[in-house]
């Protein structure tokens, strides 16, 4: 099991930087070999299903995400949505929390605790030096993507 923690501060109103994070079929733009399809109809709320399928023919894979908590922010709150991973090979939750920053820019925490199936614990540390990057990553350009 692998936690880890990223934060980002940007140059957006918080509506506009929880839209780009929860959109959720913008994330297969920025993922490499990935697709998400949503298994719910919009709007996204509590509920909300969708799959992210990443990779090539039998090595692909489906990272199956319910949301759990859907709070958009508020003037009086930050944005919460926690999706819980419930795949055959990918377990564990995310939250993304959109508050306000300094300087009226938006602060985002992305925390997760991943889990695969079948992968020994021996391969914690390359599986989350392998997640902050391929996730900062995501995060990063989600939020310079209009």
């Amino acid at each position: 099991m692998v936690n880890f923690l990223l934060e980002r501060t940007v140059p957006l109103p918080l509506d506009e930087a929880w839209r780009r994070l929860t959109e959720w079929p913008r994330h297969a733009s920025v993922v490499p070999l990935t697709r998400v399809t949503l298994l719910t109809d919009p709007p996204t709320r509590q509920g909300t299903v969708f799959v992210a399928r990443s990779g090539i023919g039998p090595l692909a894979f489906d990272d199956r995400m319910e949301v759990t908590v859907w709070r958009p922010p508020t003037d009086d709150a930050p944005g919460l949505v926690r999706l819980e991973k419930r795949g055959r090979v990918v377990l564990g939750w995310a939250e993304i929390e959109v508050g306000p920053g300094p300087g009226g820019r938006s602060r985002v925490v992305w925390r997760e605790e991943l889990r695969v199936r079948l992968l020994p614990s021996l391969f914690d540390r390359l599986l989350g030096v392998a997640a902050r990057y391929v996730f900062g990553r995501a995060v990063n350009r989600l939020l310079r993507m209009g």
